[in-house]
């Protein structure tokens, strides 16, 4: 059993999305935490850093996935290096040489589906499989990052591979934001991470110091178009869309986008070893977006108009009962 009295939360990418979440989400639950955002690179900066906080436990949210979208990396590749492959790899062993363990929030979307991995057959890619799309710089560099981590830091990294990440309101980060957004949409089934679902997961896999690769979505896989259906039923009744080819897509996009359903039985067999369960893809989705249409009237009701954070780290706070710090750099 992990001993929370003595956990130090430290989470990089204290600006970002999803740090901004877990940072939430740990704060409510009573946890000592920071928050930092520190470049990843600057190792005299975050070994500095380390050495203040004393953190047991690291958790990496930071890197770039490029602004609107992964577009953005195609012209920015040694950024992308810098931070996704460098960066990443420099914390890690910062981690490693002060025996801290780190959980790095990672991708999965170095995968597409192929002949052992046919689109609808259910059979997802597992955690050993080789990574097999790099039809965009970052799927490229990430899964050369994930390799040399696995290769050299296992002793003490987790890797959570997310993919598509949801919240509960209408982040522009969120990938139900993303599109609701777009003219069209391809529909393709995709895995997908609710993060009410799994952020709390990830907490206790950091807890109780789990390494090595995990694929970090709910179980299952859900085209494009049912999940906007699940958005028009539950969130906006009137919501209309439009579909077309990946052939269409190709000519409004600079770099392919991987679609691919990952296999979660090792993180569903290892989150039951601590009473936890995972709903399915599609229920989750409907889950999700009850929250979010609850949340939507309770703020037209309170004449509120700002976005929510608070939301998905409410129903996920669930583990820790210690003294709660708050630093942002």
């Amino acid at each position: 059993m992990s001993d929370q009295k003595n956990q130090v939360f430290l989470i990089w990418g204290g600006n970002g999305w999803i740090a901004g979440i877990l940072y939430e989400m740990l704060k409510t639950q009573g946890h000592k935490v920071y928050s930092t955002t520190i470049r990843m690179e600057d190792r005299e900066a975050v070994l500095a850093e380390l050495n203040r906080i004393k953190p047991t436990h690291v958790l990496n949210c930071a890197g770039v996935t490029g602004r609107p979208n992964v577009d953005w990396c195609e012209d920015n590749k040694p950024a992308t290096v810098r931070a996704n492959l460098i960066g990443t790899n420099n914390l890690a062993d910062c981690c490693f040489l002060q025996g801290i363990h780190c959980t790095i929030y990672a991708t999965g979307c170095i995968y597409a589906y192929d002949e052992k991995h046919p689109m609808g057959s259910g059979i997802g890619f597992t955690e050993t499989d080789p990574a097999n799309f790099s039809g965009s710089y970052y799927s490229f560099v990430k899964a050369h990052a994930e390799r040399m981590l696995v290769s050299a830091y296992e002793a003490n990294t987790l890797i959570l591979r997310l993919r598509m990440p949801v919240s509960d309101d209408l982040n522009p980060r969120s990938f139900v934001t993303k599109i609701t957004k777009y003219d069209h949409v391809v529909d393709i089934p995709n895995s997908n991470s609710i993060l009410t679902d799994l952020l709390p997961c990830s907490v206790k896999l950091a807890q109780e110091k789990v390494t090595g690769v995990y694929n970090f979505t709910n179980p299952g896989a859900i085209s494009h178009n049912e999940v906007l259906s699940l958005y028009k039923q539950y969130v906006n009744p009137d919501f209309k869309w439009k579909n077309f080819s990946l052939d269409e897509q190709a000519k409004v996009i600079k770099a392919g986008r991987s679609n691919c359903e990952l296999d979660t039985t090792k993180l569903v067999n290892k989150m039951r070893e601590f009473n936890m369960e995972i709903p399915n893809v599609h229920e989750a989705y409907a889950q999700c977006f009850q929250r979010m249409a609850a949340g939507k009237r309770q703020h037209q009701g309170a004449g509120e108009n700002k976005e929510n954070v608070a939301s998905t780290s409410s129903k996920a706070a669930e583990l820790g009962v210690v003294e709660s710090v708050s630093l942002v750099k």
